[in-house]
C-alpha cells in the first residue's frame, strides 16, 4: 500500500514539473519587441524627400552639411545608437564630368561609419536629373527618390559643375564644428510636422529604380556600422548580432535601455535615453 502511494506521489510531482516547464512563456520575442518598440526606426529619422528639398537651398557641399545638422531647421532626426541624441551627418562629395554626387554618412560609434544615402545630380541638356538613394540596410531595397529641374533653378548647380576640390567632411565621432552641439531628438509627430513643408516644396517622387545614368561610385559605398540599435529594414548579420546582444544586455541591466520599459510602448512616443 505504501509503495503504491509513493509511486502515485512521484508520478504527481513529475507531471507538475513537466507542466511548469511547458507553460513557461517564451520571453525572447518580448525582449525583441521591447527593443524595437521603444526606439524610432532608422528610416524615420532621416526623411529623404526632405533632404532633397534642402538641396535646393544649399550653395555648396559644406553648407548642405551644415543645414542637415541644424537643430532648428534641419531635417536630421537620426539616432542610430539609441542614445537620445541626433547623430551628426557628414557629407562627402564625388563624381565626374557628367554626374556629381554627395554621400551622407554618420558615425554611431567611434571608428564606425554608416552610409545613409547618396544624392546624384546628372546634367541632361538644360535640365538636371536628381536621384536620392536610401541605403538598403536602413530604407530597404530599391528606395529611390527622383526629381528634375532647370540648371538655373538651384543655387548649388553653379557650384557642382564648376572646377573645385571635392568637399570631404573633416569631422568625426565626438569631434564637431564649433557651431554645432549634440542635441536631443524630437518626437515623431514634431519631426513629421517639420519635414512636411520640405516635402511639399521638394517635388521628389519615390521610384523603384534609378533615373540617373551613373558610372561613378560613392567613396563610402559598403561602409556599414555594427553598433546600430535603431530598427533597420535590412540589417546585416553583424548588425543583427549586435542588436541581439544589446537586447540581452539591456534586460540584464547592461548598456542600453533598461528592461523596465514595458512591452507595447509606442516607438513614436519620443522617449529616448540622454547622453552621447
Amino acid at each position: 500500500m505504501n509503495e503504491n502511494i509513493f509511486k502515485y506521489l512521484a508520478l504527481f510531482f513529475f507531471v507538475i514539473m513537466i507542466w511548469s516547464f511547458c507553460s513557461e512563456p517564451d520571453r525572447s520575442g518580448d525582449v525583441y519587441d521591447v527593443n524595437v518598440q521603444t526606439l524610432t526606426p532608422a528610416s524615420d529619422g532621416l526623411d529623404l524627400k526632405a533632404v532633397g528639398a534642402l538641396l535646393k537651398k544649399a550653395k555648396d557641399a559644406e553648407s548642405l552639411e551644415r543645414m542637415l545638422n541644424d537643430p532648428k531647421e534641419g531635417v536630421n532626426n537620426l539616432d542610430l545608437n539609441g542614445d537620445g541624441k541626433v547623430d551628426y551627418i557628414k557629407v562627402t562629395e564625388y563624381g565626374d564630368d557628367k554626374v556629381r554626387g554627395f554621400s551622407l554618412t554618420t558615425e554611431p560609434a567611434k571608428g564606425e561609419e554608416q552610409e545613409l544615402a547618396t544624392i546624384e545630380v546628372e546634367k541632361a541638356g538644360d535640365k538636371a536629373n536628381v536621384d536620392i538613394r536610401g541605403n538598403e540596410q536602413i530604407y530597404g531595397p530599391r528606395s529611390y527618390y527622383h526629381s528634375s529641374f532647370g540648371l538655373t533653378d538651384f543655387l548649388i548647380m553653379s557650384y557642382l559643375f564648376s572646377p573645385h576640390r571635392f568637399y570631404m567632411s573633416p569631422w568625426s565621432y565626438g569631434y564637431y564644428p564649433g557651431y554645432y552641439r549634440p542635441y536631443s531628438t524630437m518626437d515623431y509627430n514634431s519631426y513629421r510636422n517639420r519635414t512636411s513643408s520640405y516635402n511639399r516644396s521638394g517635388r521628389f517622387v519615390k521610384t523603384n529604380a534609378p533615373n540617373v545614368t551613373s558610372t561613378v561610385k560613392s567613396p563610402n559605398s559598403g561602409k556599414t556600422a555594427t553598433s546600430v540599435r535603431a530598427p533597420l529594414k535590412n540589417p546585416t548579420k553583424s548588425q543583427k548580432s549586435f542588436q541581439a546582444r544589446s537586447v540581452k544586455s539591456s534586460r540584464s541591466g547592461g548598456f542600453g535601455r533598461s528592461s523596465s520599459v514595458r512591452r507595447g510602448s509606442s516607438s513614436r512616443s519620443g522617449g529616448y535615453r540622454s547622453g552621447k
